[in-house]
């Protein structure tokens, strides 16, 4: 691989292609190839594109490369910050209203006890401080956040190898009020310390009831 500061970059690779086009033979023979061998198709094509091999800047030999390889190599070769961030949505909810269909991981939160029935709690949400100090400070809830961030990290990198930046990460109670809101919270803002990552923080049945 041949990189260089540029603006165009031409992809080649014989192997691939041939491999490819072999196994679509089945659906008729290129169009270049005509009544000769795959390989001859190849040649043809390679010689009509040869003055915008010549032009290019790069030329990216692509026959080692599936297609997260080649999306990873083409941001390190154009983009002007390096490797793409990842963006994290950590979301709320409910369970009595049903998962989120687009979560990626759903961390249940149920586990802790209730601010519903504490009086003084029960008008408050996740997002005021009185209830965000009960539902944090509960035994096992700053181990279960740490633990949990951890066992992300692993997850993070592996998204980023393969190009995916988008996932959300779902934390539900029972009504999407107390509990899950003030772990989402607290989840978002220990995710966004790590490098490469953006995260919003969304609460989808936060006022539902």
């Amino acid at each position: 691989m041949r990189r260089a500061a540029s603006a165009s970059a031409y992809c080649s690779s014989t192997r691939t292609t041939a491999s490819w086009s072999g196994a679509s033979s089945r659906a008729g023979a290129p169009p270049l190839q005509g009544g000769g061998r795959i390989l001859d198709g190849i040649a043809a094509e390679r010689e009509l594109l040869h003055e915008l091999r010549t032009s290019a800047d790069i030329v990216l030999d692509t026959s080692a490369l599936n297609v997260h390889g080649l999306a990873t190599a083409i941001t390190e070769l154009f983009s002007e910050t390096g490797p793409v961030a990842l963006r994290l949505n950590v979301m709320s909810f409910g369970f009595k209203y049903g998962l989120p269909v687009d979560a990626n991981f759903v961390a249940d939160a149920r586990f802790i006890p209730n601010p519903h029935w504490v009086p003084a709690l029960r008008p408050h949400t996740g997002l005021d401080q009185d209830v965000s100090d009960y539902v944090l400070e509960a035994e096992g809830v700053s181990n279960f956040v740490e633990r949990y961030v951890l066992a992300l990290e692993p997850v993070l990198e592996g998204y980023r190898r393969e190009n995916k930046h988008y996932a959300t990460i779902a934390v539900g109670c029972t009504g999407g009020k107390h509990r899950s809101v003030a772990v989402a919270v607290e989840l978002s803002r220990r995710l966004a310390q790590y490098p490469r990552v953006t995260v919003t923080t969304t609460h989808r049945d936060l006022g539902r009831e």
